[in-house]
């Protein structure tokens, strides 16, 4: 039998892990309903469900924009109709309980700036985030992670918020340790970042836990 390529072998370890993913959950949705809020506020911003009219925004602040899909695992998008396609996706998998995302607003002026998201994971959740180019460096992310986070831990069943970001995602990695995450260990070939290469790369895995 021919041997299966990295491609072929991530695509099937990213199935099972998601019929996993999705076995679990599906397995405490009786013991529990999660209330996701529509809005969290911070000092500088607005973190809000998405809507079906917010793909225009979207779309111009980051999702067509190759600098900020680096190290994720999707093409920048190529026109407004695959925008409005994910939010649809958004929305479908808040209504399922399978994925919460907020995009991220400025109180200050109302622009768009980025996109956080989680998703029930064993006892907590998988956290992931992105932000427009023009927002680097001035500490928006870890504000809007530790919002989550202290959202995330209200749950009584919620006993950690882990993360993973590709080894060379250096802003990614200084923005979870910002907010408090710690680097557990190194996920050896763990996702293919197609806007990189498609071999499987090497991931960090950072995880926060709820305080006794």
């Amino acid at each position: 039998m021919k041997d299966k390529g990295p491609r072929a072998q991530w695509e099937e370890k990213s199935a099972k892990g998601e019929q996993g993913r999705k076995e679990k959950t599906k397995s405490k949705e009786d013991a529990r309903s999660i209330a996701a809020p529509d809005e969290i506020h911070t000092a500088r911003m607005l973190l809000r469900k998405p809507r079906a009219t917010d793909a225009q925004l979207m779309f111009t602040a980051y999702a067509q924009d190759p600098a900020v899909t680096r190290y994720l695992m999707w093409r920048p998008h190529a026109n407004i109709a695959q925008t409005r396609t994910v939010i649809d996706r958004f929305l479908i998998e808040w209504e399922k309980q399978e994925g919460f995302c907020w995009f991220l607003f400025t109180n200050d002026t109302g622009k768009m700036i980025g996109s956080i998201a989680v998703r029930p994971e064993n006892n907590g959740f998988n956290l992931g985030f992105l932000l427009a180019r023009a927002y680097w460096g001035n500490g928006y992310m870890p504000e809007a992670i530790a919002a989550v986070v202290a959202w995330a831990f209200t749950g009584s069943w919620v006993s950690s918020v882990s993360a993973t970001c590709d080894m060379k995602n250096h802003a990614s990695a200084r923005a979870l340790e910002k907010a408090a995450f710690v680097r557990e260990r190194i996920l050896q070939q763990f996702l293919i970042h197609p806007n990189i290469s498609p071999a499987l790369r090497d991931c960090f895995e950072y995880a926060i836990t709820r305080s006794l």
